[in-house]
């Protein structure tokens, strides 16, 4: 799954907002122990590399799902109290074959921890329709959320690659490291919007692959082009 886990992350994270738990505004401690060292993918650490300041729970909700950032994602997770209050969440939703185990620092700490973390296709399908469709939180922060989707700037060539100019992409890619030549995840998964207005939603993961980025890429942009295309067909 790597970090397509973030937008069921920060679902929930709206979702306690909304109870009442949270408030948008309010500030996170970002704890020395919270840093992921010595290296990784996090704006945050690397603008308070001490650490050791409040971050909003507004800001770190876009760092996560917008920049994808792995620090912020997993002071989020620590405070909604870890993987379980997620899982919990997702579950409620009626959402199927959703499984979080292990956060960012564990990722980074152990190759064979991204294993644990897996999302079936067709529950992060499910979880996009209802995000979509029906979505279980208010229509400001529903707004909110797929605004901070759409406004990322990752994945350029995979959902969105091949598809005309202009089309409106609301998506969370989630990609690992290459190890020894193989690449255990190319994922993404998103909601594109089609000419009639409907949103076509969609999820690819490319597993244990020896292609290069490239390749595995375009393998996912030719995905969501024909799925695009036979969905426009469909309407005709």
């Amino acid at each position: 799954m790597q970090s397509v886990f973030k937008v069921p992350l920060a679902l929930t994270v709206l979702h306690l907002v909304e109870g009442g738990r949270f408030s948008l505004n309010q500030p996170v401690r970002f704890l020395p122990s919270d840093r992921i060292l010595p290296q990784v993918y996090g704006p945050l650490q690397d603008r308070y590399p001490e650490a050791n300041v409040d971050i909003p729970l507004r800001e770190l909700l876009h760092l996560a799902v917008t920049q994808s950032d792995n620090v912020a994602t997993d002071i989020l997770l620590r405070t909604v109290g870890g993987s379980m209050a997620v899982n919990g969440y997702i579950e409620s939703l009626g959402v199927k074959g959703f499984h979080l185990v292990d956060s960012e620092q564990e990722l980074h700490a152990d190759d064979r921890a991204q294993y644990r973390n897996w999302f079936e296709p067709a529950g992060a399908v499910a979880l996009l329709r209802r995000l979509s469709e029906r979505s279980p939180l208010t229509a400001e922060h529903t707004r909110m959320l797929l605004g901070w989707m759409e406004a990322t700037p990752h994945g350029a060539h995979q959902i969105k690659g091949q598809l005309p100019a202009g089309t409106i992409v609301m998506h969370k890619t989630g990609s690992s490291g290459t190890r020894e030549g193989m690449t255990a995840a190319t994922n993404d998964i998103g909601l594109i919007t089609l000419p009639s207005g409907r949103r076509l939603a969609i999820a690819i993961f490319v597993s244990d692959s020896t292609a290069d980025t490239a390749t595995r890429e375009a393998v996912i942009a030719r995905i969501a082009k024909a799925a695009y295309d036979e969905s426009i067909q469909s309407k005709k």
